[in-house]
Formats: C-alpha cells, structure tokens, sequence
C-alpha cells in the first residue's frame, strides 16, 4: 500500500474521530510549531547553523500530515505501532518516533471545553478557574489502561501490578464536567498507586483551599485511607476510617458518588 492510499483510508472520520475538516485545521495549527521543535533539534545535534539551503537533504520517510494521522490513530485505538508501519510502508521506528513528536504538541492545546471553543484549558488551575467561574461541579476519577508486563529484573516492575485487576496498568486521573465531558487528564502513575496519591502530590487538595466555591464528586475510595486495614476494618477502627474520611470531604468539599464511565478526551 502507498503512502498516499494509506493517508486517504486512515484519514476517515472512523480512523482520527475528527471531521476531514477540522483534522486540516489541526494540522494546519501545529505544522508551524512542528517545523520549529525540528528546525531546533537538528541545530542542537549539528552545533552549528545549517550549511546547505532549505529543501536540500533526504526528505522526510512521513510527512507531517501523516505523522498526525499516524498519532491520531494510535492514541483512539491504541494500534501496534509496526501495524501502522506495514500501511505507510516503512520501518515500525519511524511510526514511533513520529507519535513521540506529535503528541507534546497536542497536548500542549489543552482541552476542549465545550460550548467554548476559542478557551483551552492547559492545566489544573486553568480547570479549577473555569469552574469557579461558570458554577461546574466536577468529577474526579482514576481510570487504568493495560500496559506491556515491564521486563524482569527491573526496578519498580512490581509497582505496575493492579490491586484491582491484577494486570500490569498504568493509571491516569481524570477530571470532567457533570456530563462526563473530559476537561483535563494527568497525573500519569504505575497501577498500584492509590487513587489519592494525585489529590495530595498533584496539588488538587490545594487547589481546593484557592478555590473555595468550587464542588466535586469523587469516588468513595479516593476518600478514604489508603490503607487496606481501613478497608477491611469494622468497628471502632472502621469509624476511625470513616471519621477520617467526613474530615476530608468537609476540607474540599468533596462528596463521593458511583461515577459514571468517563468519555475519551477530545483533541479538537
């Protein structure tokens, strides 16, 4: 398959979950940054400024087009990077390298908020600021992906093992609007983690405090010990758990409900 019958089928709607049309514009946007970070690596790697002219040299194996394609594809269907190597013909490297390139510069658009497409927020406090400001009442949740079983005999290897579904995982939390809509996603940790470790390392407990009017809902364990005594307590040691857990809640004014699956973020 040629490279251009490759970019005409992966381009679909079905394959990017953008519009042909707001994918040009998506690549028109980031075109300009992307020539700069190359124009800047390959002057760090010379030293020296360049010493032929523009357009000379061996051409790109993708062209930045297909490198977004390419990314846009692997972050919605999580594709093996060598399939997408066997539809543009060439070495599964160079699949992985342009997704390593293209994604800082996706996720340095921020989020998508909707009803408000010129606002992107960027980071916690662009979200928290946001609902401040429009009466949002969030949700925080942790959400797991599978990853590859770390090789043996590396360091940390048993922190990916899931308490909760003894796979290897890495966790992400996830913060959304009361429709389930992603407004930011980070916080990337090994799966056995608690889900309270971003709300403290994170500053997410202190973004409450700046924040006072803002209201989230949160799942019942990011609130309680992470202690497995805690969970399996009863009796007074239980209602030390729970004492603990209402203290937290009154602090930054979280309240825990079962929440609902949380939609993929949106990259337009």
């Amino acid at each position: 398959m040629t490279q251009y019958l490759a970019r005409t089928a992966l381009s679909h709607r079905i394959c990017t979950g953008l519009s042909r049309r707001r994918l040009g514009a998506l690549i028109g946007e980031l075109a300009s940054p992307w020539m700069a970070s190359e124009a800047g690596r390959l002057h760090e790697r010379r030293g020296h400024e360049r010493l032929r002219a523009a357009g000379a040299g061996p051409n790109h194996e993708l062209v930045f087009t297909d490198r977004m394609i390419a990314t846009l594809v692997v972050l919605r269907f999580q594709l093996p990077h060598a399939a997408l190597a066997l539809f543009y013909d060439v070495d599964r490297s160079t699949i992985t390298r342009a997704v390593h390139e293209i994604r800082p510069l996706l996720a340095a658009r921020g989020f998508a908020v909707p009803g408000q497409p010129d606002l992107r927020l960027r980071t916690l406090a662009d979200v928290f600021a946001y609902a401040a400001s429009e009466g949002v009442e969030l949700r925080i949740d942790g959400t797991e992906v599978q990853v590859h079983r770390p090789r043996a005999n590396k360091a940390g290897r048993h922190a990916f093992v899931s308490g909760k579904r003894r796979q290897n995982t890495k966790k992400a939390t996830v913060i959304t609007d009361g429709k389930g809509r992603t407004l930011w996603t980070g916080a990337f940790r090994p799966g056995r983690m608690h889900d309270q470790t971003p709300l403290k390392t994170e500053g997410i407990w202190d973004l409450f405090e700046q924040f006072p009017r803002v209201r989230a809902k949160v799942d019942a364990d990011a609130l309680l010990p992470p202690s497995p005594r805690c969970r399996r307590a009863t009796g007074s040691t239980r209602r030390a758990c729970e004492g603990w857990n209402s203290r937290q809640a009154g602090k930054a004014a979280l309240t825990t409900m079962s929440l609902s699956p949380i939609r993929a973020p949106s990259w337009r």
